[in-house]
């Protein structure tokens, strides 16, 4: 069955951005073509300007759609776990491993701090796995789990610390360490059970 236009056209910037990510993953974003990318994807480099305008354009689109992914696994990760503890601490470890994929690894966590301007780049976070850490920090809190403070400072620290952490692990480093050392920073926020708010 033929496809209509509006199908045609998704279908193309689908391949785009499927062929635009494996080579910003593999290669870099510096070391990418949109030309190689288009005649890769079986379109015209026409094409390619036509659904993303540039190189950058891509990219940005490729960023969107790995940052939406990782937030997703991440609260699927938080979810299998009705504790609210355990869902922080699951998140944060589903977190961490992802950065063993090369996508995030170089696509989120080396490309898009430098090539998307820096408050691009953390407006996309902020609407992936930081508004999930802001969310599940914002839930301990009111269950008195950790101590009642502003969370937004609370969630930009943990998530600095989880990047940073992440491109360690992404580059060959202990990943059980890194998970031990979270845990103790973790453990760190939670408050004795006597010093919870009642009820």
């Amino acid at each position: 069955m033929a496809l209509n236009r509006a199908e045609q056209r998704e279908a193309t910037r689908q391949a785009l951005l499927a062929e635009g990510r494996r080579r910003f993953a593999a290669d870099g974003y510096h070391h990418v073509v949109l030309a190689e990318v288009a005649r890769a994807a079986g379109v015209t480099k026409g094409a390619a300007y036509h659904h993303f305008d540039s190189k950058a354009g891509l990219f940005r689109a490729v960023v969107a759609q790995v940052q939406q992914e990782l937030g997703e696994h991440v609260a699927a990760a938080a979810e299998r776990h009705e504790d609210l503890w355990e869902q922080l601490r699951a998140g944060c470890r589903a977190f961490l491993a992802a950065g063993t994929d090369p996508a995030v690894r170089q696509i989120l966590l080396v490309d898009a701090p430098t090539v998307l301007a820096w408050e691009e780049w953390r407006a996309m976070d902020e609407e992936s796995s930081a508004r999930h850490l802001a969310e599940a920090l914002t839930a301990l809190a009111e269950a008195g789990i950790i101590a009642d403070q502003p969370v937004q400072p609370l969630a930009r620290l943990l998530s600095g610390a989880m990047n940073e952490a992440a491109l360690w692990i992404a580059r060959g480093a202990d990943t059980q360490g890194a998970e031990q050392a979270l845990d103790r920073l973790l453990a760190g926020l939670r408050q004795a059970p006597d010093a919870r708010q009642p009820g």
